[in-house]
This record gives structure tokens, sequence and C-alpha cells, in this order.
């Protein structure tokens, strides 16, 4: 999957697969996330905060299955 970088103080890049609805996440450590039924609005969401770290733990932790990659 290709990811976009970020600027962001805890993550590098994210990426997403509007087919499956898969966004990959990978931080400044080097891990990679995947979660995983995430709807194309979260996507956007993510993309469009101000701050990519607080949305991602406001809206997407806790909110959808994921599993390290």
């Amino acid at each position: 999957m290709n990811r976009v970088s970020v600027q962001s103080s805890n993550i590098s890049s994210i990426g997403y697969d509007a087919s499956s609805q898969t966004l990959q996440v990978q931080f400044n450590s080097g891990d990679v996330y995947e979660y995983y039924s995430v709807p194309p609005s979260e996507h956007s969401g993510l993309m469009n905060a101000s701050s990519h770290g607080k949305y991602l733990n406001a809206n997407i932790k806790g909110s959808y299955d994921y599993q390290q990659v």
C-alpha cells in the first residue's frame, strides 16, 4: 500500500485502500499498524486534520479493529 508522508510529531506516513477500507499508519518509531473497515470519510478526516495524531487517537484508535504489520 502506498503511504503519504505527513507532518506529525508521532506519525510518519498514512496510506488508505478504499476497496478494502484499510487504513495503514506508520509511526515515527517505524511501527506500522493497519486499521480495518475504516470508511473513506474517516480517512479524509484524518488527512485534513490539523493534528493527525489527535484525530487518530480521538476517532480511529478504539473504534476499529487493527493489527501491527
